[in-house]
């Protein structure tokens, strides 16, 4: 009888799915139990270990969870919205936990993942990096104190194939902002600024995304007031921090029986 976290990576030929193997060989109690790709993949059949330029790991590459349904515990998906959605309901139909990454859901693909969180345990979190977290918690104090007052801008910027837009960490930090100082999100957001003629609106936050070359990720709160600015900023210069984060949550998640927790509650950083 294994012991070992066994996880599922959807996806598992795309740069994330490919660092999340990585990762997974990499880390100690977990193991990979299986790998997912697009139907149309020539991989199919193949060892996943090719996916990483790695020695033979013993799992094949498929094209569909119902054929590796009892070879994982957990599923990582960092995909699309419409994949997301496919392998929720796979997940909910057999009592799987899911830790999701993908970012780019509309209001009502993200009522479907609460629903679903009532019978499955979920993580979903638009930044799985730990300074990113971190970064969330000290917009929000910087909110509190300087909200009412100051212009807040939001600018992220990642690489040219990024398809959302602004970024869902950008927007989690928005809608955090929003929710210390108590107002309608969509009637505070402005994105972007330069479609917008005339001076600057109060009591808004506007956002800018860049999409240049190979950058990772970016992301820059601005808090600018009459006499004083605060910039936190936060960048990330490997990708497999969010491959490491996401496994910190997989294996958290492995003790919960249903609900949805973003990062903030793995890494226990509520109370902060």
């Amino acid at each position: 009888m294994h012991n070992k976290v066994r996880i599922g990576v959807v996806g598992s030929d795309g740069r994330m799915g490919r660092q999340l193997i990585q990762s997974i060989i990499q880390t100690p109690g977990v193991l990979l139990g299986a790998a997912v790709v697009n139907s149309c993949s020539s991989l199919i059949g193949r060892d996943a270990g090719e996916l990483v330029n790695h020695s033979v790991l013993g799992i094949t590459i498929t094209d569909t969870l119902d054929k590796v349904i009892n070879n994982f515990d957990i599923l990582i998906d960092f995909t699309s919205p419409k994949g997301t959605l496919t392998y929720l309901s796979f997940c909910r139909k057999h009592y799987k936990s899911m830790v999701i990454g993908t970012t780019g859901f509309n209001d009502l693909e993200a009522i479907l993942i609460k629903n679903a969180s009532q019978e499955i345990p979920i993580v979903c979190s638009s930044n799985f990096s730990i300074g990113a977290t971190l970064t969330l918690k000290v917009v929000e104090k910087i909110a509190k104190i300087m909200g009412e007052h100051a212009d807040i801008e939001i600018i992220e910027t990642h690489h040219r194939k990024k398809v959302d837009s602004p970024s869902g960490t950008a927007l989690a930090m928005g809608k955090a902002i929003a929710k210390v100082m108590k107002w309608d999100f969509n009637q505070h957001a402005v994105y972007p600024r330069d479609r917008v003629i005339g001076p600057r609106l109060e009591k808004t936050i506007s956002f800018t995304s860049i999409r240049c070359g190979n950058v990772i990720g970016e992301h820059k709160v601005l808090f600018a007031d009459i006499d004083e600015h605060i910039e936190i900023s936060h960048k990330t210069l490997d990708r497999s921090v969010f491959a490491k984060g996401a496994i910190t949550a997989a294996l958290w998640l492995r003790t919960k029986k249903i609900g949805l927790f973003k990062m903030i509650d793995v890494l226990e950083l509520q109370d902060i």
